[in-house]
């Protein structure tokens, strides 16, 4: 049977499972990234499912399935805003973090041990995030169609990752894991990224369309991410389907 698992990504990330919560840990560059990829969610939400941000839970009644949860970074703030968010991961050790952080901060999560291919008995979502995930797995056509059948008509997916460009091998890779030692090395396989044409071609293929297209990019002087039209090294697509 056809899988999206690359063992050796799951293996990889789940020796690092416990450092997850920890802000100066080894992840702390999703820290970092955690308020721009909430504040693009957020704002792509408000405006395509026409709500109201001044209500404290204004994403109360919205299903949101987190792909590749990992322990909970965008799951707790999505559930935090009132969504029903179910969180999967294939590896079982994230789950198992995931799980006992949002028990201790008083959370109703649904976190499941498992991939999107696997998933296909459960209920369709408002609205799917794949964040840093398309470059992690093993078959992005079968992923792609996954998410296409859990996502509801008129539903809303992210997909953020990382362009294959000279520049994001300069940054991700040389200056991110070698230089700056942001994240272990090897975090990254280089050949795995893709550009932002290539991913438009595969939801397309699958009968997404394109939403919004966006870069992320970070200042090193604020020490902060921003939104940019500069798709070089990270950036994220907003797609729906008919």
């Amino acid at each position: 049977m056809s899988t999206t698992i690359n063992k050796e990504e799951i293996q990889k990330f789940s020796r690092l499972a416990e450092e997850w919560w920890d802000v100066n840990g080894k992840f702390k560059p999703l820290h970092m990234f955690n308020p721009i990829r909430i504040e693009y969610i957020t704002e792509s939400i408000i405006k395509h499912f026409k709500l109201k941000k001044n209500k404290a839970n204004y994403l109360k009644g919205l299903n949101i399935l987190d792909i590749g949860c990992g322990g909970g970074l965008i799951s707790e703030p999505m559930a935090r805003l009132g969504a029903n968010v179910t969180g999967i991961d294939a590896s079982e050790k994230n789950i198992i973090v995931a799980k006992l952080h949002s028990k201790k901060n008083g959370l109703q999560i649904n976190y499941i041990n498992t991939s999107p291919e696997n998933l296909m008995d459960i209920q369709k979502f408002d609205i799917v995030l794949n964040l840093e995930i398309v470059e992690h797995v093993n078959n992005v056509n079968l992923y792609i169609k996954s998410c296409y059948k859990l996502l509801k008509k008129n539903g809303l997916m992210f997909t953020a990752t990382l362009n294959r460009s000279f520049i994001s091998y300069i940054k991700a890779i040389i200056g991110a894991e070698y230089l700056l030692r942001w994240l272990p090395i090897g975090t990254h396989d280089w050949n795995k990224f893709i550009k932002p044409e290539e991913l438009e071609k595969f939801l397309s293929d699958e009968k997404f369309f394109t939403v919004d297209i966006k870069g992320l990019e970070y200042n090193p002087f604020l020490k902060k991410w921003k939104k940019s039209r500069n798709l070089s090294v990270n950036y994220i697509i907003s797609s729906s389907k008919n």
